[in-house]
């Protein structure tokens, strides 16, 4: 329950109620202030530019360093001939899959050309019609 003011008058409330408001509001600000890091790090790069170039070349370059790696790859000596096959073979299935799209091509153009055609062929009414 809430106390009683007693001996307190409403003005006395009422005054002390804006300390605390003011005080709440000025706190408030701090926070904002602590907790805007996007204004520290802008703040921070205005007043100490050289450290930020420099982190910011060691990053790219452990960035660039780390993408560009080269992997080892590791050929072995008896498995050539299999992997000149699987080419082949690769290169006949590629071949095969050309000649079926290019025979194909005309049957998938007619069978999309009549399902497009019966949209379009409905009596749809223009936007005066609603």
């Amino acid at each position: 329950m809430a106390k009683k003011s007693g001996n307190r008058s409403d003005a006395e409330l009422k005054e002390q109620i804006g300390r605390s408001r003011e005080d709440l509001a000025l706190r408030l600000n701090r926070v904002r202030e602590e907790v805007d890091l996007p204004r520290k790090i802008r703040r921070s790069i205005r007043r100490e530019p050289v450290p930020w170039i420099i982190g910011a070349i060691a990053v790219g370059l452990l960035v660039t360093a780390v993408v560009t790696r080269k992997k080892k790859v590791i050929v072995d000596a008896k498995g050539g001939t299999k992997s000149r096959h699987a080419l082949l073979e690769a290169g006949f299935v590629l071949g095969a899959l050309r000649i079926a799209a290019s025979l194909l091509k005309p049957v998938v153009m007619n069978f999309v050309e009549k399902k497009l055609g019966s949209y379009s062929s409905r009596d749809r009414p223009g936007p005066k019609g609603f």
